[in-house]
């Protein structure tokens, strides 16, 4: 079949050009798919992640990991799956998932990779973790901050930061990604380009960000009840989110210095969505052609 491709094209395509073609259809056929594996698939975080990946031709998912519903079909919980997504789900066994799996998924609580992953899972697959597990680089913050003990500390300084606005080339040869949380997406992409180019006042940063419910877990919670959200609005975390170590952590790398910001999450009713007003002083002589030349 190539060689009559070949034939056919050549006198209109160079060689190269026939590669790439050939190599599309081949992977157009299955012969180059990627395998993934999502631990905590029936999440709101992991539903999405089967949502996006199953519209993908070069992408086949050989695990739906669910501790909740072992056993069960994963389009019986999400019944708008149905056709596309009939397989029965696993438990979160990142060990045997990383025997049939090329890229692993895990969209878990706080702890549960740093205390499953080994050095034979990352031999297996690629990692890209959704928890903060691998995001903070100084595991006394970690600590500090998730009043939990860090079960993988050596894996630790081999991750990488899975912002690919800042990191796009270290994330392609990485096996080990910490997915960044919502929070720090928002906050960190409108303030690391005028921190970056020394355009604002260090130390006088604040972040007004505003999240819908779906970013507290599919977790019943009383928090999250209709009648506790609808038309209502409150801050929560107040000087104690969590995500404000990892926040702090990538400013400070951009400023080359420490940074310590003022972060106030909201509760909005929404089911999901963000939205991060970030504000802080422009240094002396800073114009609004300066701002528009870094961003």
């Amino acid at each position: 079949m190539h060689k009559t491709l070949i034939l056919f094209i050549k006198k209109v395509y160079n060689y190269e050009t026939i590669k790439v073609i050939i190599k599309l259809q081949e992977r157009m056929r299955g012969v180059f798919m990627i395998k993934v594996g999502i631990v905590g698939a029936t999440g709101y975080a992991g539903a999405e992640l089967v949502r996006l990946l199953l519209q993908r031709e070069d992408v086949k998912i050989v695990g739906y990991g669910s501790k909740s519903f072992v056993g069960e079909s994963y389009s019986g919980i999400f019944r708008s799956m149905y056709k596309y997504a009939d397989d029965i789900c696993e438990n979160d066994n990142v060990s045997k998932l990383s025997k049939k799996a090329d890229i692993i998924f895990t969209a878990t609580p706080q702890g549960f990779l740093a205390e499953n992953i080994n050095d034979e899972v990352l031999a297996n697959a690629k990692i890209i973790d959704l928890s903060a597990d691998f995001r903070i680089k100084d595991v006394d913050v970690y600590e500090k901050w998730y009043k939990l003990e860090h079960k993988s500390k050596n894996l630790i300084k081999e991750a990488v930061y899975g912002l690919p606005e800042l990191y796009r080339e270290d994330i392609k040869k990485a096996s080990l990604i910490a997915n960044p949380g919502c929070y720090p997406t928002c906050s960190i992409l409108s303030l690391q380009p005028l921190l970056k180019h020394k355009l604002i006042d260090e130390n006088s940063i604040i972040i007004d960000a505003k999240s819908g419910t779906s970013g507290a877990g599919r977790s019943a919670k009383v928090d999250n009840l209709f009648c506790e959200v609808n038309e209502n609005m409150k801050a929560y975390g107040i000087g104690s989110h969590r995500h404000t170590p990892e926040i702090e952590a990538q400013l400070s790398k951009a400023a080359g210095e420490d940074i310590v910001i003022s972060f106030t999450p909201h509760l909005v009713p929404m089911m999901r969505g963000i939205l991060v007003t970030a504000y802080a002083a422009l240094k002396p002589n800073v114009s609004e052609e300066d701002i528009k030349k870094c961003i």
